[in-house]
Order: structure tokens, then C-alpha cells, then sequence
């Protein structure tokens, strides 16, 4: 979804994992090898967050909130859906805007909201006085928010999933919990290897396109 705002992927070519390796910046483990790294990967993330902006499809994502009951799932970590007007939003791997405790990540009392502009540095720490780092869920961590999203998927009348390569778990593994009859419509511009048993219209258009046809075919205002 964030792509098409100038964010920078991992999985796709050219993306952050030809530069980085996940093991490195993007795991519990790397976090403890070398802090430091970790810390200053995604400082830059977070300085990056003005230069961009929301794009049309988060756009037109916000614009359903004036026809559906709208719970946005998502995978990234920016704030771009928050700065295009979604109000519900679920964030499964954390957000850049935030930094928490070492020892009790998840303990709402230790995240504190950061400004675009300011790093965490090593020395810097929570209230629990452990290291302060990225508010961020690593490969090798605990999904806290999973259980909420498979709830919202389990009661929604319509499941939309854009731009996801449906690899990584368990966030993939939430469309399994859609109710038989709820159709679910799937935007990529790619093929996507989906073995669910569940139906659904792939829409073959980068988010912003996808989005606008999506629009048309629910018949929602643009």
C-alpha cells in the first residue's frame, strides 16, 4: 500500500532487503547482536515519514468510512492510512512513531509517541529504565494485535486485501478467518500464490487503481 507513497519494501526488487539483511534490522536476535544498528535503521525510517505522503489508495481507503464500518489491518509501520483519515486502525507490526521498552515491549505504559524528527539514541530509556527502542514487532516476537485482527476479520462482510505477497505469517494467515460467505477481493499488480480454499476476485492494479476500481464496483462515493 505504501509503495506507491515513495516507502521503501521489503520483499519487492529493490526494496530493503537488498540492502539490509531481515536476520540483521528486522529480528529480536539482530536487535540484541547490535542494538545500535537496529535502533539507527529505523531512526531512518522514521526521518523518511515527512517526505512523503498518502497516497490515492489510502486515500480511497479512508473514503469507504462514509459507507462501511471500516477496520484497517495493516502490516506496515508508517502512518499513512492515520494521515488519510482512516480513524480504525489496527497496527500488526508496530509503528515507526513510537518507541517502547526493551524488557516490556508491549506494556502500554512504556510506549511513548515519538516526533518524524527524533531518533532514539542508545542511553535513552523507558520508564521501566530499560533501553528505549523501536515500537516495532521483529521476526522472532509475538504478534500482540493478531488476536484483535482475526477477530475483525471474522466479523467482516467484506475483506479487502491489497498489496501483500500473503508470505508472511501470521498476518497471512488472516483471510483464513473469513466467513464463507463474505467476498474478498484481493489488489496486487502481481500474481499472488494463494492457497486458500476461499474465492475471491484478484483485481490485477497497483493500490491507487485498484482502490478506484474496487470504488466502482461497491458502488461507493469517490
Amino acid at each position: 500500500m505504501s509503495a506507491e507513497s515513495g516507502i521503501s519494501t521489503f520483499r519487492d526488487s529493490g526494496g530493503l532487503w537488498e540492502q539490509y539483511r531481515v536476520e540483521d534490522v528486522a529480528s529480536i536476535d539482530g536487535y540484541i547482536r547490535n542494538p545500535e544498528l537496529v535502533i539507527n535503521f529505523y531512526n531512518e525510517r522514521r526521518r523518511q515519514l515527512p517526505q512523503v505522503k498518502p497516497c490515492r489508495g489510502h486515500e480511497l481507503v479512508a473514503a469507504l468510512e462514509q459507507d462501511y464500518d471500516v477496520t484497517v489491518v495493516t502490516q506496515n509501520v508508517d502512518d499513512l492510512h492515520e494521515r488519510a483519515g482512516s480513524t480504525n486502525i489496527i497496527h500488526l507490526h508496530g509503528e515507526l512513531l513510537k518507541a517502547t521498552s526493551t524488557r516490556e515491549p508491549n506494556d502500554p505504559r512504556q510506549i511513548v509517541q515519538l516526533a518524524p524528527d527524533q531518533d532514539i539514541h542508545i542511553g535513552d530509556t523507558a520508564a521501566d529504565g530499560s533501553q528505549l527502542r523501536p515500537f516495532i514487532v521483529w521476526f522472532g516476537e509475538a504478534v500482540p494485535e493478531i488476536e484483535r485482527a482475526v477477530d475483525a476479520v471474522m466479523k467482516a462482510d467484506i475483506l479487502i486485501v491489497i498489496g501483500t505477497s500473503l508470505n508472511v505469517y501470521p498476518a497471512a494467515g488472516l483471510v483464513g478467518f473469513a466467513a464463507d460467505d463474505c467476498p474478498i477481493y484481493l489488489i496486487d499488480p502481481k500474481p499472488v500464490q494463494w492457497n486458500a480454499s476461499h474465492p475471491f476476485r484478484h483485481i490485477l492494479k497497483g493500490a491507487s487503481e485498484g482502490m478506484a476500481e474496487l470504488m466502482h464496483i461497491l458502488g461507493s462515493a469517490q
